[in-house]
């Protein structure tokens, strides 16, 4: 059974950081691309970070520079560190595994953890 269990979320106030971690079980996760996406309110799920398994890694561009993805293979877990944050970046956030083996795309989510950014 795959599982990607996200935590670090909460309030934090503008300018502050958070460090989610997602732990994964279940896969292979050495081989894993593995991302964080954000949703927020009336909003589509955006890519924030993505790391593959070599760790090469792209952020999106609102993020770039403030956030940090990073994996430890030998715990099965990827990071996020978010700093200087500010209310846009409140949001749901899911941790991703994504994997192509042909035929087959492999992809597993997360259950999300709130990320709320306010003073």
């Amino acid at each position: 059974q795959v599982q990607l269990v996200e935590s670090g979320g909460g309030l934090v106030q503008p300018g502050g950081s958070l460090r989610l971690s997602c732990a994964a079980s279940g896969i292979n996760f050495s081989r894993f691309v593995m991302g964080w996406y954000r949703q927020a309110p009336g909003k589509q799920r955006e890519l924030v970070a993505a790391i593959t398994s070599g760790g090469s890694t792209n952020y999106a561009g609102a993020v770039n520079g403030r956030f940090t993805i990073s994996r430890d293979n030998t715990k099965n877990t990827v990071y996020l560190q978010m700093n200087s944050l500010n209310p846009e970046d409140t949001a749901v956030y899911y941790c991703n595994g994504n994997r192509d083996v042909f035929p087959i795309n492999y992809d597993y989510w997360g259950q999300g953890t709130q990320v709320t950014v306010s003073s």
